[in-house]
């Protein structure tokens, strides 16, 4: 791709960033049935419960852990996820998420904010295989560590809207949930989501990517303090942690952009052992 296009990418990206909560709302749209239309054997790329009541789709996660607790392999549900993040990666997350959005929200309340430890993000990797895979599979979906007996989405979207009392651990999972929006950012998708998990991992490989110019960085460390998801952008631009909301690629310099793996020239620094580095910028 050509400098001239890769300025075209730039502008267009550096054009929607600051409607991203507006995207985020939009997607509502999509994710919540305004048509009644309840396609539930179909899977959504996003952190919604199946059982809410305003659920277009299916969730990808509540899919993989009831397969998992018959001991069958849910091919659909995991395919959906390697397909859309092969494609953005975790913009998913940051982009089209309902779950994402309320948090999002809840950071904007002027409320003093703690900063998570980035190696606390190694706790979805436990989340997804223990809780969605390895306890269905050995123990069934009546374990109450099994996913859907505890997730925060369920008890809020479902529960709640339903009238039903979730059960003991459930409440107590989405009372501390909705106190933590309002202390850090995004807790749940950074310490505990399954699915946005499989999506960071994806980050390294999906065909939309971070990009750094190296010629262009000063190493300012501006865009270390632009991210609020305890990562060095400058360092690992595809950083599993990364939500791609492309608020670094505001930094004064432009070092940092979206492009493509088909991109070419504009040197980039490797992603080799950068979580280490997302590491100290968290402690």
């Amino acid at each position: 791709m050509s400098m001239a296009e890769k300025s075209k990418s730039r502008k267009f990206f550096e054009k929607i960033v600051p409607w991203r909560m507006w995207f985020q709302t939009a997607f509502l749209l999509v994710w919540l049935d305004p048509m009644g239309m309840r396609m539930h054997s179909v899977c959504s790329p996003v952190f919604h419960c199946y059982a809410c009541p305003l659920s277009t789709f299916a969730c990808p996660i509540g899919v993989m852990a009831q397969f998992s607790a018959i001991q069958m392999i849910p091919f659909v549900a995991i395919g959906t996820v390697v397909a859309i993040g092969a494609l953005f990666g975790a913009m998913v997350c940051g982009w089209m998420c309902p779950f994402g959005l309320m948090q999002d929200l809840a950071a904007k309340m002027k409320t003093p904010r703690w900063r998570i430890p980035a190696w606390m993000g190694h706790f979805r990797y436990v989340v997804l295989i223990g809780t969605v895979f390895a306890i269905p599979y050995f123990f069934g979906s009546s374990d109450p560590l099994f996913i859907c007996s505890w997730c925060p989405a369920g008890g809020l979207e479902a529960a709640l809207l339903r009238g039903i009392v979730p059960n003991m651990l459930k409440v107590t999972v989405v009372v501390l949930f909705v106190g933590a929006i309002f202390f850090t950012v995004r807790p749940w998708c950074r310490v505990l989501c399954p699915l946005g998990a499989m999506f960071g991992f994806l980050n390294r490989f999906s065909i939309l990517s971070m990009k750094l110019d190296d010629y262009k960085c000063t190493s300012c460390k501006r865009c270390h303090s632009m991210c609020s998801y305890g990562h060095v952008p400058d360092k690992s631009p595809n950083s599993s942690q990364c939500i791609r909301c492309l608020e670094c690629t505001k930094c004064g310099t432009q070092a940092l952009e979206m492009g493509t793996v088909f991109d070419k020239g504009g040197g980039e620094k490797s992603d080799s052992g950068t979580d280490e580095d997302s590491k100290k910028a968290g402690e």
